[in-house]
């Protein structure tokens, strides 16, 4: 371990600290106490005839540590704060804001929460695959309670730590058992996927999605690119809501997608983060799941309840495995309860009981789908009325009918990263660098301010 050398000559009428030889003093590791400060690490020695005190300091053992870079969802948040400006509006980070654009807790929630108080429910650990029902619910609202994959228990479903955690534990699950298959994401996609699958160390390619040129779907493209993958190969596929760019593939497109995985002989991956709030009902929203399903496929889906309940410090959200029986089911189970052991142990109570509560007591289960219909109503309104300015204001006769294409709580603008970068720093309006903006984070009364700041963009930055 490297040390440095302070010099303090006891003879000054004040102290004098010198570096000493650039660190040239190396201390073996472990034999040093890094806390002495006049102990054993201290010694005299004579120069000039005065008495100096030479102290070790160690250097970190950490000092090649990097500082890494801002992440660039939740780095969007913390520059919002910083900034002072009354104008300023973060559409960054995809959360739910009111018409005030304030955080809002379910009013069923609240409802699930005081259930659980009168109950006097403990905080015990969960099992491993956490708790049964939430398992149990969660399986039933994405394929259907009906659904014969339910009822021959071929979904093996265990609790995960929201979308993330549930797509890291189904990495984790083709890197052991499949080892060298590829996952094929589409380009774009949420920024944390990648992520995800590189700490996994499963390898990853994209299939185009985004076609700039129209600001729509490169369905001609993605089909192309899924065929040429490798058979067996991991597709990962946004349910609903395609983030970052709201653009998702109609029934007839589902079709043609799922006819091509199932000729490739390829692996369909979903990642259902909006189940119910992007179109308001959590039917419509699992229809590609349950399209795939109905064909006998086998697949993987995360799911999360960060949005639809807005339980996004709760971290809730499971991964499902649909097999082709039951025995496999079982067997599959039994192994993602073997990789989440070392990862978290279990996983939280607390959401899962109101996860469980909202979707297993007909009541709750109702008021909840009366108050995901206000919250996707709010978004396509705030949606319809910023394409409305934007209309109004640009007299150019430029076509942003693509605004009302898109669906679910964001919105691919089209603008580019110079762009992007000058909504934020002359209008105060915060977005990822991709063009990307969260609609809920929107209010009615600032949809004329956005259209300002964009037409501004668009047409004055390159």
């Amino acid at each position: 371990m490297a040390s440095t050398m302070f010099s303090l000559a006891s003879a000054a009428p004040s102290a004098s600290f010198s570096l000493q030889d650039n660190l040239k003093s190396k201390l073996k590791l472990g034999t040093t106490s890094q806390s002495a400060f006049f102990g054993k690490d201290f010694a005299k020695a004579k120069s000039n005839g005065r008495t100096t005190m030479a102290v070790a300091v160690n250097v970190s053992r950490f000092e090649g540590i990097t500082m890494a870079p801002p992440d660039p969802i939740l780095g969007v948040s913390e520059a919002f704060k910083a900034d002072t400006n009354e104008l300023k509006l973060n559409l960054g980070v995809g959360a739910y804001r009111t018409e005030e654009l304030q955080p809002y807790v379910l009013n069923v929630v609240k409802k699930a929460e005081n259930l659980m108080l009168e109950r006097g429910d403990n905080k015990e650990y969960l099992p491993i695959e956490g708790l049964a029902a939430f398992n149990k619910v969660t399986a039933e609202l994405l394929f259907g309670a009906d659904n014969p994959v339910i009822q021959q228990q071929r979904v093996a479903t265990i609790q995960g730590l929201s979308g993330t955690g549930s797509l890291r534990i189904a990495a984790a699950l083709i890197e052991r058992y499949f080892p060298g298959s590829k996952v094929l994401i589409s380009s774009p996609t949420w920024g944390n996927h990648k992520n995800i699958f590189n700490d996994a160390r499963v390898p990853w390619s994209e299939y185009r999605y985004y076609d700039p040129k129209t600001v729509g779907l490169d369905f001609a493209g993605m089909i192309e690119d899924i065929k040429a993958a490798p058979e067996g190969s991991f597709i990962l596929l946004h349910g609903c809501a395609h983030n970052p760019t709201g653009i998702d593939p109609t029934i007839e497109q589902w079709e043609k997608i799922a006819d091509v995985i199932q000729e490739k002989n390829h692996i369909p991956f979903f990642d259902v983060a909006y189940q119910g709030f992007a179109s308001g009902s959590l039917d419509e929203d699992a229809s590609s799941v349950r399209l795939f399903a109905a064909r006998g496929m086998e697949l993987l889906v995360a799911q999360s309840y960060s949005k639809n309940l807005g339980l996004y410090g709760e971290r809730i959200g499971a991964i499902n495995v649909l097999c082709s029986s039951a025995d496999a089911a079982t067997r599959v189970k039994s192994q993602l309860k073997r990789l989440a052991r070392p990862m978290y142990s279990n996983p939280p109570i607390h959401g899962a009981r109101i996860v469980a509560n909202v979707v297993g007591i007909p009541e709750f289960f109702d008021e909840w789908k009366q108050e995901m219909e206000m919250m996707a109503g709010r978004i396509k309104s705030v949606r319809q009325k910023l394409y409305d300015s934007l209309s109004t204001k640009d007299k150019s006769g430029k076509d942003w009918s693509y605004i009302l294409k898109q669906i679910g709580m964001f919105s691919f603008t089209g603008l580019n990263k110079a762009q992007s970068e000058n909504m934020t720093n002359k209008w105060h309006v915060y977005m990822t660098k991709d063009g990307r903006i969260s609609l809920a984070g929107l209010s009615a009364a600032k949809c004329e301010y956005l259209a300002d700041a964009i037409i501004d963009s668009y047409y004055n930055v390159s």
